[in-house]
C-alpha cells in the first residue's frame, strides 16, 4: 500500500526527498565522507588509471561542447579566487613546488625541451603578427592609392 505522502512522486523527487533528509540528519560533511570513501573503493577496484580516462574523456567533451577558449576563461576565474582567498605568495610556493615535483618526476631535460617549444610557438606567433601587420599596411596603402 503507497504512501499517502508520496502520492504519484518521480524517482528524481523521491531520491531528491531522501538527500535532503540525509543531509538533515547527518550534515553537509557526510556527503564528502561517503565520497572518498566511494572514490578510494573504485581506485582499489580499477586502479588510478581508470580516473585519468573518465577524466580525459569528461575534458574531451567539455571541449568539444564548449571549445578551448572555456578552459582559460575558468582557469583564469579559479586563479583569481585563490588569489583572493590565499594571496599572491600562495602562487610564488605552489609554483616552487610543482616545480620540484616535475623536475623530480621528469628530469631537467624536460624544461629544455619544453622552454625550446615554447620558444619555437613563440617565434611563430611573433611572424604571423608580423605577416598580419605587413598585410594591413599593404590593404591600408591600397585604400590611400584608389582615393
Amino acid at each position: 500500500m503507497m504512501d499517502e505522502d508520496k502520492g504519484d512522486m518521480t524517482a528524481r523527487e523521491a531520491g531528491r526527498k531522501g538527500g535532503i533528509t540525509v543531509r538533515d540528519r547527518y550534515g553537509r560533511d557526510f556527503y564528502a565522507e561517503i565520497g572518498s570513501k566511494g572514490g578510494e573503493a573504485v581506485k582499489e577496484k580499477y586502479g588510478p588509471e581508470f580516473y585519468e580516462e573518465i577524466g580525459h574523456k569528461g575534458g574531451v567533451t567539455v571541449r568539444d561542447r564548449y571549445g578551448r577558449e572555456f578552459y582559460a576563461e575558468i582557469g583564469r576565474m579559479g586563479g583569481e579566487a585563490v588569489k583572493e582567498k590565499h594571496g599572491l605568495l600562495f602562487y610564488e610556493l605552489i609554483g616552487e613546488m610543482g616545480g620540484e615535483a616535475t623536475k623530480e618526476r621528469y628530469g631537467r631535460i624536460f624544461y629544455e625541451v619544453v622552454g625550446e617549444m615554447g620558444g619555437e610557438r613563440v617565434r611563430e606567433l611573433v611572424e604571423e603578427e608580423k605577416k598580419h601587420e605587413e598585410d594591413e599596411k599593404k590593404r591600408s596603402d591600397q585604400i590611400s592609392n584608389d582615393e
